[in-house]
Parts: C-alpha cells; structure tokens; sequence
C-alpha cells in the first residue's frame, strides 16, 4: 500500500490549562490601601482543525502521537490579563471527520477550505481578586485557579469529497477512465488490486466547468465482512454525489456482477444506494454492432447506462454529458 495515502490517524490531543487569576491589592507612595488589581488570568491554547484544499491525506499529521496546546498565562498586577496560550492549529483535507477514540462519538467535520473548528478547547482564565470587589468586600482575598484543559484521545478520519466515485471490481477499467478524462496518473496494469489507494481526478468539461471524480479500490464479493481490501475505502464512497459503476464488456454475466456490487454497497451502508447511478459498460472496443445489441439485452434497466472504451475514447464524451446532467439534475 502506498505509504503516502493515509486516511486515517489517533493521536492524543491536550489543550492548554488557563492561567491563574491575580491576587494583588494597588501599591504606590502615599497609597496606603489601594485597592484590588489583579487580573484575570489567560485561555489556555485551543487544538483547532483548519481546512485545506491542497492537503488530500493525514500523512503529515502521520507520527505526531501528541498534540499539546499552550497554558494559559497568570493575571498581573495592574488589572492585566495574562496572555492567553498558544493555539495549536491542525491544516486537515476537506472531508475530515474527528471523533472522540473513547465514545466513537462525531466530534465535528471539516468541508470547507479555510473552515476553523475547535477540537479541544483550552482551560478558561481564572479570575483576579480585581473581579470579586463589591461594596461590601472591597478587599477580596481570593482569585480563582485556570480551568484545567482538556486530555483526550482522538481519530481524525478522511472520507474523500468527490462528485463522482467509480465502483467495480478490479480490474473493470476504473484507473484507465480516470487517466483518460483527468489529468491524474494511477497505476495501471493488467492484474487485480492495482489501484491500492483512492485517486482523485478533475475533469474538464464544457465552458470551463469541471466535477471531481474518485478512483476507489476494486470491490469484490464479500467486501462489506472484510474481503479483499474490505471496507477500508467502501468509506470513501459515502461522500460521492454520483456513483459510476463500472462493468466490463467481457464480464462472464453482466447483470450478476452489477448486482454482487449493489449487494456490497448495501451491506455496508443502505444509504449509499440513495446516491444518484449511472453504469458504464467498459473495455466495449472489442464488441461489435452485434455483440453489443446482445448485452444491452443484459443490462440493468432500472439505472442509465452507456457503453464506453478508455482505449478508443469509444462513448467518453456522452459519459462526460450524461455525469454533468445527472449531478445538476
């Protein structure tokens, strides 16, 4: 598996302590009881999520075990607030998703470029004896210690955001599609599982428009109970606006491999089968006039479907228009 994809990190993340309020009563010549003047102690530093739209994997965020925000400063004489705590700031690729590694529980989600969300929010300030005066306590003896910070384990979890995710077997011409309409280079060969890591491609399209799309790895039977590579990218998936599927012209039965992977997607999630669908026949360059009017006998009809080749470009402009017109449908 290529080591530069990862979807998937846990880390302990501690926010900082806020700082202590200030017990100080006012001093100068010829004062001789002043007042209180301490201040309030500083926010300890927040673990905040920023999006970012360049970043497209957890790698960087890979070997960091600890993540530990700043404590925040004591209150000082003079009624001055201590400094708050350094943030600590995590860029992460849109569609991250943080959840508490005890509760499993959805923290919050990243979608947007330049979205902030704080993850684990510092220790408040505690409050200088300056705040507890009154006219009948004019000489407070007390000031409140920091709000302690947060100490938690977290899972940052990255579900690819794509408007059009390509779901078939290996080996069904996924890679090869991608490559052809995008400018993205995956793997291609001819053996299953050479797409080991998601891949993700723009895709030009009329008038300076465009729709991302996700090369996912190959599907097989029995992947929603861990088969092959699993349910390890079905996750992927869930984020598409549009599901490819793909099936190729030289598949011993058409209409069951379609169905093994509607099955698939339904074992692992039911909701995904609410996704808009489309179905390329692939690899159809080896079919005649003929061949051809036989399988359409085959295919599903209760989805749209379209016979393509990445080789010959065989059907790629009419895929083109029926994506565009599906997803603004």
């Amino acid at each position: 598996m290529s080591p530069n994809f990862i979807d998937y990190v846990k880390f302990n993340a501690r926010s900082g302590h806020g700082g202590a309020g200030c017990l100080h009563f006012h001093r100068e010549k010829f004062v001789e009881k002043g007042g209180p003047d301490g201040g309030d102690g500083g926010r300890g530093g927040h673990i905040i999520l920023r999006g970012n739209s360049q970043l497209w994997t957890l790698l960087h965020l890979k070997y960091r075990k600890h993540v530990i925000a700043e404590n925040g400063h004591a209150g000082e004489a003079q009624n001055r607030t201590g400094a708050f705590g350094k943030d600590e700031i995590l860029e992460v690729p849109l569609g991250t998703i943080a959840r508490n590694a005890e509760t499993n529980e959805i923290v919050c989600e990243i979608n947007e470029h330049g979205q902030e969300i704080i993850l684990t929010p510092g220790g408040r300030g505690g409050k200088g004896n300056m705040f507890f005066a009154t006219s009948t306590n004019q000489a407070p003896q007390h000031a409140q210690p920091g709000e302690p910070g947060r100490d938690e384990w977290v899972i940052l979890e990255l579900k690819l955001l794509a408007d059009v995710g390509l779901v078939g077997f290996p080996n069904a011409g996924k890679s090869t599609l991608l490559s052809v309409v995008s400018a993205a280079k995956p793997k291609i060969a001819d053996y299953a599982f050479t797409t080991l890591t998601p891949n993700l491609g723009v895709v030009s399209y009329r008038d300076n428009k465009s729709f991302v799309m996700a090369d996912i790895p190959g599907i097989i039977e029995g992947a929603a109970e861990g088969r092959g590579l699993g349910i390890r990218f079905l996750k992927h998936i869930e984020r598409n606006s549009l599901l490819l599927f793909m099936v190729p012209a030289d598949s011993k039965d058409l209409k069951k491999e379609y169905d093994i992977l509607i099955n698939e997607l339904r074992k692992y999630n039911p909701e995904l089968l609410d996704k808009k669908r489309l179905l390329a026949i692939t690899k159809s360059d080896m079919l005649d006039d003929e061949l051809k009017t036989e399988l359409k006998k085959e295919v599903p009809t209760d989805i749209p479907s379209i016979f393509i080749s990445s080789i010959t470009n065989q059907g790629i402009s009419e895929l083109k228009d029926l994506i565009w017109r599906t997803l603004n449908n």
